[in-house]
C-alpha cells in the first residue's frame, strides 16, 4: 500500500495553552488579574488602589465561574428539576470575595500572587463592604434555611 498524501505529512503536535479567562495555575491567576487591572479598571500596578485591585481580583474570579455557572444552567434545562426560591429581606450572606475565592481553590495562589507585587490580600478584601441587609434575627434563620435545603 503506498502512502498517501496525508500520511506523509508530519505528525501534528498540539500544545495545550491555559485561557487566561479560566485557568487555575498561578501565572494565569496574574495575568488575568493585571488584565482586568489594566483592561477592565484602566490602571497599572503604579496607579491601582486597593478598590481596584479588589474589583480586578473579582472580574478574575468571575471569569473561572462564568463556564461552571453554564454548565449548570444547561444542566438544569437538561433535568428540568425542582427549584425552591426563598426571599429574605434580612438574610445575612457576609462577603463574597474571599468566599468565592475559596470555593475556586485559588485563595492561597491568589494571596502569593498579589504578594508577589506588594499587595496584601486581606487589605484588599476589605475593600468589600458586607451587604447585611437587615439585622431582625431572621438573618441567621434564613442562612440556616438555605444551608439545610441544599443538602436535600
Amino acid at each position: 500500500m503506498k502512502p498517501g498524501p496525508a500520511s506523509s505529512r508530519p505528525p501534528r503536535i498540539v500544545i495545550q495553552v491555559e485561557d487566561d479567562r479560566t485557568g487555575m495555575s498561578p501565572e494565569t491567576l496574574k495575568r488575568a488579574v493585571l488584565d482586568h487591572l489594566m483592561f477592565t479598571r484602566g490602571k497599572d500596578l503604579h496607579s491601582a488602589t486597593h478598590l481596584d485591585v479588589f474589583f480586578a481580583l473579582a472580574y478574575t474570579a468571575r471569569d473561572r465561574l462564568t463556564a461552571r455557572w453554564m454548565q449548570t444552567t444547561r444542566t438544569y434545562l437538561e433535568r428540568d428539576p425542582k427549584r425552591v426560591y426563598y426571599l429574605s429581606a434580612e438574610f445575612l450572606p457576609g462577603r463574597f470575595l474571599a468566599d468565592t475565592l475559596i470555593s475556586l481553590d485559588v485563595y492561597d495562589l491568589a494571596r502569593e500572587g498579589l504578594a508577589e507585587y506588594g499587595i496584601d490580600l486581606e487589605a484588599v478584601l476589605e475593600e468589600e463592604t458586607d451587604p447585611g441587609l437587615g439585622n431582625g434575627g431572621l438573618g441567621r434563620l434564613a442562612a440556616c434555611f438555605l444551608d439545610s435545603m441544599a443538602t436535600l
